[in-house]
């Protein structure tokens, strides 16, 4: 049976945040918030304990988890190189959203880095996830606390529909205010290369330290199912509802006819339709269901609603959902990212 507490956002209750801290010092899985999505947690130094993780998921063992910390010492235990740009980056994005992956120490157990010899690391940025961090004091390993491939939780009611009963402890620490899971960085190279994009941006890292690559996986397949994933996110379909998911990606004018075309096509066959519009478009749409993830001038606002939104669709009984796609740039690289993972890569370009 799944014990939940509700916890403050700001000043969260310490008899639930170190009745969670105990299961997870035990062997347990506690799911907690974030500020990117919830996440499924488990001692990473404990092999039996990660396992639970995938059991709970339904995940694949050859995709890697990441690894939270609370602190920055704890990073001298968990790798074996610290290249130089580390510090300069902890210093400006840590605690946030932002994954380094760095050469792995043998303390962490193979299934963690699903054989890779690296490990991604990251400091969240909530109060709840810190203080749990904080009391258990050990590195946690934490995928998005969802079943696999489905859509990321940003809220605790999607973490219960997922998980009860499959975990220990949920935690309820409100909405989460990114609403995307953090980036993804590998350092390890000559150049720092994003494996994943996220709540950090390659403009924010770009003036931190002068160059960023964004790998040229983001937005297409990896060449093989045999090659190994180097980040979470990466190797298969994810994100995913059971709707089958349309990404529509043009000029905005363009775009509004071609979803209105695909919608009126799509319930002429019987099919329910959603349509995952823009604070700018939604009065375009004369078909199914039309919600608004947000305003294309704040791209962080239809991040935040992005995965909501995906399980809503599925809560109604959506065939179809037809998405708008978004310019690129800033966060909104990450917000096509997921959107395109979520369609299978089904695209839609006008």
């Amino acid at each position: 049976m799944t014990k939940i507490f509700k916890v403050d956002k700001i000043e969260p209750e310490f008899q639930s945040i170190s009745y969670a801290a105990e299961v997870l010092k035990k062997g347990g899985t506690v799911a907690f918030p974030t500020e990117t999505v919830y996440g499924l947690g488990a001692n990473a130094l404990d092999e039996d304990a990660v396992n639970r993780i995938f059991a709970a998921k339904g995940r694949p063992s050859d995709n890697p988890l990441i690894v939270h910390i609370w602190n920055i010492n704890q990073i001298n235990e968990l790798v074996s190189e610290i290249p130089d740009i580390f510090f300069k980056l902890a210093e400006k994005f840590w605690p946030g959203p932002l994954t380094l992956v760095m050469k792995k120490s043998s303390w962490i157990p193979e299934l963690v880095t699903a054989g890779l010899d690296t490990v991604g690391i990251r400091m969240p940025n909530h109060p709840a996830a810190l203080l749990l961090l904080k009391y258990a004091d050990i590195p946690v390993a934490a995928p998005s606390a969802n079943i696999s491939g489905s859509p990321s939780p940003t809220r605790v009611e999607h973490v219960i529909n997922d998980l009860n009963n499959k975990v220990d402890v949920i935690i309820d620490g409100g909405d989460c205010a990114v609403g995307l899971e953090s980036t993804v960085l590998d350092i390890t190279g000559n150049e720092p290369v994003i494996l994943r994009p996220g709540g950090v941006t390659p403009e924010q890292i770009e003036k931190t330290l002068g160059r960023v690559v964004v790998d040229k996986y983001v937005y297409s397949k990896l060449e093989t199912q045999s090659t190994k994933p180097r980040s979470p996110g990466v190797k298969y379909k994810h994100y995913s509802p059971r709707a089958k998911v349309i990404v529509v990606d043009g000029p905005l004018d363009k775009l509004i006819a071609e979803i209105n075309k695909q919608a009126q096509n799509h319930i002429k066959q019987n099919k329910r339709v959603g349509i995952m519009a823009t604070e700018q478009t939604k009065d375009y749409y004369v078909y199914g269901e039309i919600l608004s993830a947000g305003d294309r001038e704040k791209p962080e606002t239809i991040a935040a609603n992005f995965f909501r939104l995906l399980r809503f669709f599925d809560e109604k009984g959506m065939d179809v959902i037809l998405t708008e796609g978004i310019d690129r740039s800033g966060i909104g690289i990450a917000i096509m990212n997921r959107m395109i993972r979520a369609a299978g890569y089904n695209v839609i370009n006008v």
